[in-house]
């Protein structure tokens, strides 16, 4: 009880993240440069740059899964807290990483329901293995979460029989079987043909509409949603630009952060570059 209390006040205190003076080594090289960031509990930020501008470490380091260089002044926390026991953080935090065969672990998922790989997000487990107590809470959850993300259909259906845009949806529905109050995203179309990528996008739309924080990380501009008010602009390994969307989406800085002429296009509330 006094940890969920702990927890409730740092969401009343509104930061989900603070980073201070982070930098993170990948073997002799620094990546990460004196990166300083707060996000808001509940608040939608895209953060943008291109391949090899340190996107991937900044999410390892979010998710606690590499660690930086400890010097003074550094700082990491998550909902108020330095240290998390992992399987207490994804109460509160889910994530889905880029890529489709990765985020279904293990050789028995594609033989598994799509419920069930949902329900076994509470075990981080591939499938429902017996020796998991799963209760009709779980269960329940699952469905919810399948509901969410418009893929109630697909609770019976073999996670081998569908199609990459299902599949993101079954590890969206994975992520948010926990009801986490902040939601990460790496490369959220990755994969996704121009079809499922427009329905994905309307869904995590309605999930920010609903109250979930989102962190989406991107080098694709279509996949920023209209409730992204902030953009985060990352190149070689340091934080080049962290403002409205409206200051940091302009041919200028893309073209400058990219290194190539780039222009945008809207479409309604949707941006759109090439």
């Amino acid at each position: 009880m006094a940890e969920d209390s702990n927890i409730d006040a740092a969401h009343n205190d509104q930061r989900f993240l603070e980073l201070a003076n982070v930098n993170v080594a990948r073997g002799d090289r620094v990546v990460l440069h004196d990166v300083n960031l707060t996000i808001r509990a509940g608040e939608h930020v895209a953060i943008l740059g291109p391949n090899g501008c340190g996107k991937s470490t900044l999410i390892f380091t979010i998710t606690c899964q590499i660690y930086p260089i400890v010097k003074d002044g550094m700082c990491v926390r998550i909902f108020g807290r330095d240290r998390w026991d992992l399987t207490q953080l994804r109460k509160h935090f889910g994530v889905v990483g880029a890529g489709l065969v990765g985020e279904l672990p293990g050789e028995r998922t594609a033989v598994t329901t799509g419920l069930d790989a949902v329900v076994a997000g509470f075990f981080s487990a591939s499938t429902l293995w017996p020796n998991l107590h799963v209760t009709d809470e779980m269960r329940e959850r699952g469905r919810e979460a399948l509901s969410r993300m418009d893929a109630s259909y697909l609770a019976e259906q073999l996670v081998g029989e569908m199609s990459a845009g299902e599949k993101r949806r079954i590890m969206i529905a994975r992520a948010l079987v926990h009801r986490p109050a902040q939601l990460l995203l790496d490369e959220p179309s990755n994969a996704l043909d121009l079809a499922a990528q427009r329905g994905l996008r309307e869904t995590l739309r309605r999930l920010a509409q609903e109250g979930t924080g989102l962190v989406l990380v991107t080098h694709h501009l279509g996949d920023i949603l209209p409730e992204i008010e902030r953009v985060i602009l990352m190149r070689d390994g340091r934080i080049v630009g962290d403002g409205p969307r409206e200051e940091l989406l302009t041919e200028t800085r893309l073209s400058e952060l990219f290194n190539a002429p780039v222009r945008i296009g809207r479409d309604d509330e949707w941006l759109h570059s090439w």
